[in-house]
């Protein structure tokens, strides 16, 4: 397929001056000296690596993925409805209806309201900014929010003893915003960690300081393959970070770079943290030693590697134990991951997904242990989430038992807050205030409901909380209330892989889901005959 957007990108803000581009190459057929717009190549020219960046400008208040067709995703599966018998409740209109549809999912062994949660959201300045929706949200949900990398590390007030960190009024905030809506059942916080976490001691300072009970062992992400990167705008601080270790970029300590720096030659630097490079039998003692400090569970989060890496991470959790794998496909991020490594790296989700049913079904078949299973990688409304689950199931029900998101709740946050801003300035658009008032308790149209379960202290939850809340509930929620119920399977655990079919050719070879105009091609004569 042709590339046509391989000059000009909105996440780099670049764009050609002419629409019939070059389909390899994406330039202009007749590229002009006399020509103010701004392509790749153009823009390349004047700043260099920061076009490898989604727009830098908009760094912490914004989220990027890929635009890249992969060929084959969720929609090439079609959901499967039925009018016959139902399971999970009796067969019976007064009982089967979609609000009795249960959505509720346990997930490496925690109970969660609705299978959705966020993955790790660490020290991208989005995340910190949005923190307080995000981790209320997810409380408030009865879901999970994880913690990602470098959160300790990046935190300038960090006290770090001996090379240990001994206190971090960042991480402590964001466990216990968590925990301040939190009902002690349903979800939980997570801590995640990287390989700088590691030897900053941040899994030993969350368990015995902060009491967390999961540490989520990082082995990468789908939006790319090297380490996190986030920008950085105070010299000092860039200078700091170095000394902790971390890979900055430009040098700060150059002279040459910080005259430049301060100048206005550019604006930001770069930090970067490091790789793993994991081993088996290190990581199966590592996890070991994790449970040995305290850890009541332990999850992995890794990304969309080759096809043998995957199976690779699969036993290390086997063999581990892992209560939750999480798998990331290719193509989004919450940061400012390469604009070419996620179009162009990595393995896309529902690929990814076939290879590690493939690796599930082995491992089945050879009575090893398979932990609970969940996805991320692109995932935006229930749909997708049904498809996912549908696809996981072996026979005993889906392997995949929860959808992690980033970009949407962070999206939802995002928004709520906006327009709860556009309220007070008493400018918010004028068809919207025509629809649904100028008031956010009234255009948040699930605020009532928080009401009538918080009462008076639902004023204290935050409004992008509340965005979040409403995102996961009264959309996602309720809509995989009605396709479940179309499909006749009133709980998750009995969303089979008999509910998709294959609508194209690839979707049928890659996942060996049935094209739906072969399937029960063999069993309609007889249902007519019999």
């Amino acid at each position: 397929m042709s590339d046509i957007y391989a000059n000009s990108r909105s996440t780099t803000d670049t764009s050609v001056r002419k629409r019939d581009v070059n389909p390899t190459s994406g330039m202009c057929p007749i590229c002009i000296k006399d020509c103010k717009v701004l392509c790749e190549v153009g823009k390349s020219a004047l700043r260099g690596r920061e076009v490898l960046y989604p727009d830098t400008e908009q760094f912490g208040h914004s989220t990027a993925s890929s635009n890249k067709d992969y060929g084959l995703d969720w929609s090439d599966f079609q959901i499967l409805t039925d009018c016959i018998g139902a399971k999970g409740i009796a067969p019976n209109p007064d009982a089967a209806t979609f609000p009795a549809v249960d959505i509720r999912t346990v997930a490496g062994g925690v109970p969660l309201s609705v299978p959705v949660f966020t993955a790790g959201l660490g020290s991208t300045a989005v995340a910190k900014n949005y923190w307080d929706g995000l981790a209320v949200g997810a409380a408030i949900s009865g879901s999970m929010q994880v913690i990602g990398e470098n959160v300790c590390g990046m935190d300038m007030d960090s006290v770090i003893t001996g090379g240990k960190v001994t206190h971090s009024p960042d991480l402590t905030f964001r466990v216990q915003r968590f925990r301040d809506f939190w009902d002690g059942k349903n979800g939980e916080i997570v801590v995640q960690t990287n390989v700088e976490d590691q030897r900053l001691g941040t899994d030993v300072y969350a368990l015995s300081k902060l009491e967390v009970n999961i540490i989520e062992r990082k082995w990468g992400q789908g939006a790319k393959a090297i380490g996190g990167e986030v920008r950085i705008y105070d010299l000092n601080k860039a200078l700091e970070l170095k000394r902790r270790g971390y890979i900055v970029l430009p040098d700060p300590e150059d002279p040459a770079v910080q005259k430049a720096f301060k100048e206005g030659a550019f604006k930001t630097f770069e930090r970067h943290s490091r790789v793993g490079f994991p081993e088996f039998k290190g990581f199966v003692e590592d996890i070991e030693w994790l449970r040995n400090q305290g850890a009541k569970k332990v999850f992995l989060k890794t990304g969309a590697y080759r096809p043998v890496t995957t199976a690779f991470a699969l036993k290390c959790a086997s063999a581990a134990k892992i209560d939750l794998l999480t798998f990331d496909g290719a193509g989004g991020g919450t940061g400012m991951s390469p604009v070419p490594m996620m179009n162009d790296c990595s393995t896309p989700t529902v690929y990814l997904q076939a290879q590690v049913m493939d690796c599930v079904k082995i491992m089945k078949e050879n009575g090893m242990y398979v932990p609970d299973i969940a996805f991320a990688g692109g995932f935006v409304n229930e749909t997708q989430m049904f498809k996912s689950m549908a696809m996981s199931d072996l026979g005993s029900g889906p392997t995949v038992k929860a959808i992690a998101m980033a970009r949407p709740p962070i999206t939802a946050v995002m928004k709520a807050q906006y327009f709860s801003e556009l309220a007070q300035k008493n400018d918010l658009p004028g068809q919207f205030t025509r629809a649904y008032s100028t008031d956010p308790e009234k255009f948040m149209i699930a605020y009532s409901d928080l009401v009538a379960k918080y009462g008076n202290d639902a004023k204290n939850i935050p409004i992008g909380a509340i965005g979040l809340y409403t995102y996961w509930h009264d959309r996602l929620g309720v809509g995989l209330q009605q396709l479940m119920a179309g499909s006749r399977k009133f709980k998750l655990k009995y969303i089979s892989r008999g509910d998709i079919a294959s609508l194209t050719e690839r979707a049928a070879a890659v996942t060996g889901i049935p094209m739906i105009s072969e399937l029960e091609n063999d069993l309609m004569a007889k249902i007519l005959l019999e």
